[in-house]
């Protein structure tokens, strides 16, 4: 046996716990039943846990066993990397190579017309041109929004869920999300100590009779939903579905938060589920997917009545989102270039997915002509822990549908995914690359296709 032998079973378990099949803060096999299960011998399976000590990735107790140290979901989805060599599908965000000269001469313009004015602190959130500029983003893609002051400024969704999720909550508290979600609300409610109930989706989204079930059945405080080119799924909630979303919400007293980042890939105007239920609903919309992940510039709707709560839970918390981002923000906005940006990604999404679309022709796939990604089934004779293994030894960096779901489920083979993020490769030539790789590799059997242990 390879001296290195316990080294490769170091990196099987690490990828179980990346995957989710051993849960953060759970137990690990003792020593003789892993050995059993992966055919080698306990003093192996010791070694390698020893190694997996020392990446601080489990914990040993003496008497109790070894467990897996708490880790954030959301850091091994998104795995953001600025090394040639590979090939990045795990980060979704715009192609920057084409965004770069048009975000340089705004900067330009944006520094020429500073103010003092933003230089300075502002009152309830932010400037009011900002809060214009971001009504108008918003209004655009689907959101009916009245008054400027109804938009309050944060940076970037992540922080907006944040915002939301503290407010609106408190620790034991339960939310409902979709059957697959973002990581980052999952990587939230962990960090809050909030219980997750997962609805089920179907090919419109999340299902409204399960939504009303589990509503009547739990004291739900929160439902988020993406509505638009869904993260991961792909799906985009149809009109009708939105309406019967917001009916099952108003006959409950919880609160809907829409996230809805991607609403600006839609061909035509999807009204936002929160037109239907604006006393009821958080809308957030914002421009890193749309422009570029560096402006932390989102947009939060809110009733009314909430404005003033949500304004202290900002100030409370980071006082004020930078004025020169939304500066920036608003010469791009107001000056018409956000949006032809907009359709300079959205176009190359639809050359980016054809060519995938034929590249994984023989697999079953969910995507849509302008998404930046693509939820592949995996084909039958590949499981979602040893293709990441084998992908990340050849430079391939992927997210694991399991790492999209609270629940985690041990899936049996043909039922597991992985969701391929299409636009962070600036080359259009390395992106092709990357993509016919994978493919060939998904068409082999692992047992040929895996690299030697050494």
């Amino acid at each position: 046996m390879s001296n290195n032998k316990f080294r490769h079973i170091a990196q099987t378990i690490d990828n179980r716990i990346l995957e989710g099949v051993y849960p953060a803060n759970t137990k690990l096999p003792p020593h003789r039943v892993l050995a059993t299960e992966l055919g080698t011998t306990p003093s192996t399976v010791a070694k390698a846990y020893t190694l997996l000590m020392e990446q601080q990735k489990v914990i040993s107790f003496v008497g109790k066993g070894t467990f897996v140290c708490a880790n954030s979901r959301l850091e091994n989805a998104i795995q953001a990397t600025d090394i040639e060599q590979e090939y990045n599908f795990s980060i979704l965000q715009p192609c920057l190579k084409y965004n770069q000269s048009t975000l340089q001469a705004a900067f330009r313009q944006s520094a020429q017309d500073l103010s003092l004015d933003i230089l300075g602190y502002a009152d309830h959130s932010g400037h009011i041109a900002h809060k214009e500029a971001g009504a108008k983003w918003a209004r655009t893609f689907g959101l009916d929004v009245v008054h400027a002051q109804e938009i309050l400024l944060t940076n970037g969704a992540q922080n907006a869920l944040d915002i939301l999720i503290q407010t609106y909550t408190q620790p034991g508290d339960v939310i409902a999300v979709e059957q697959y979600t973002y990581p980052g609300i999952l990587s939230i409610a962990q960090l809050h100590g909030l219980t997750l109930i997962s609805i089920p989706m179907d090919e419109q989204g999340m299902q409204v009779d399960a939504l009303n079930q589990a509503l009547k059945s739990n004291d739900i405080k929160l439902v988020v939903i993406l509505p638009s080119y869904q993260n991961p799924t792909t799906i985009t909630m149809p009109l009708t579905r939105r309406k019967a979303i917001a009916k099952i919400i108003a006959a409950h007293s919880t609160w809907l938060i829409e996230d809805d980042l991607y609403g600006f890939l839609n061909d035509s105007m999807l009204p936002a589920i929160t037109n239907f239920i604006p006393q009821q609903s958080f809308h957030i919309s914002g421009l890193s997917k749309a422009i570029s992940p560096a402006l932390r510039c989102a947009f939060l709707k809110a009733p009314r009545d909430e404005i003033r709560k949500l304004t202290a839970r900002i100030r409370a918390s980071i006082w004020l989102a930078s004025p020169l981002t939304f500066h920036l923000a608003q010469g791009l906005i107001d000056s018409g270039e956000a949006f032809t940006l907009v359709e300079t990604q959205k176009d190359i999404a639809r050359k980016r997915q054809a060519f995938t679309r034929h590249a994984l022709s023989f697999l079953r796939y969910s995507s849509h002509e302008t998404s930046y990604h693509i939820w592949v089934a995996l084909p039958t004779h590949w499981r979602s822990d040893t293709l990441l293994m084998e992908t990340k030894h050849r430079k391939i960096l992927l997210s694991s549908g399991r790492f999209f779901t609270q629940d985690n489920p041990s899936l049996p083979s043909g039922t597991e995914y992985i969701r391929l993020s299409l636009m962070a490769i600036n080359d259009e030539t390395h992106f092709q690359q990357g993509i016919l790789q994978l493919a060939a590799l998904l068409k082999d059997d692992p047992k040929h296709a895996l690299a030697p242990v050494t």
